[in-house]
């Protein structure tokens, strides 16, 4: 039986590769895109305009009140639809999870910021700092120290969703084991084969995310 498995899998690997390197893709730059953005929106959740903070409250809520695939499904099916165009699987699942890792990654950058005791910016005013030396040599060092356990997590769930992709055509890891299944018919040692590599891909992040929570105590 597990030499059976073996050879199965050993014989599907380029494929199952082929589609593992499409996910991770897809995951990395929806992790880039996303913290970029989520900084960028954070630091909105915190400004003196009170349009621009209710902008960057609304963003957030949108996302997490309303689940990522539906999302998905807006941006694959509806939108093009709507406006006459045509979306790729692959370009649909970028722009979703980006956003939706923009909209939870502005939340810890909000907290992180929040988090630093009002007294440290008031003593680093009263000893003659620059708003711009205020943040880059106190506020900022610290904000990521608090930020990076939260952020390393992040990650490891946008690997996880992008197992959503095969909803919408694209041809990932999840899609290849499932043709595969189709073919020979052996699924129970296809899952496993998915098991063990969602648990590898993210379980060492996850030991990352405690270690980082450990070293820098908020």
């Amino acid at each position: 039986m597990v030499a059976k498995s073996l050879e199965l899998l050993s014989k599907n690997l380029p494929l199952l590769l082929n589609g593992l390197a499409a996910s991770l893709q897809i995951a990395l730059a929806s992790v880039l895109l996303g913290l970029l953005l989520g900084c960028a929106v954070g630091a909105a959740h915190l400004s003196p305009s009170h349009a621009v903070r209710a902008a960057a409250k609304i963003y957030l809520e949108a996302f997490r009140i309303i689940p990522v695939i539906v999302w998905l499904f807006v941006a694959f099916f509806a939108i093009p639809i709507a406006f006459n165009l045509t979306i790729s699987g692959e370009a649909a699942a970028i722009l979703i999870f980006s956003l939706w890792g923009g909209a939870e990654m502005s939340d810890l950058v909000r907290g992180a910021l929040t988090s630093i005791p009002v007294s440290q910016y008031e003593a680093s005013r009263a000893l003659g700092l620059s708003e711009v030396q205020l943040y880059r040599q106190i506020i900022i060092p610290q904000a990521v120290r608090r930020l990076l356990p939260g952020a390393v997590n992040l990650v490891t769930r946008v690997i996880k969703t992008t197992s959503l992709v095969v909803l919408v055509g694209v041809v990932d890891v999840v899609k290849r084991a499932q043709q595969i299944i189709e073919r020979t018919h052996e699924a129970l040692t296809l899952y496993a084969f998915l098991f063990v590599l969602f648990f590898a891909l993210c379980y060492p992040l996850s030991l990352l995310s405690h270690w980082l929570e450990r070293k820098w105590p908020a």
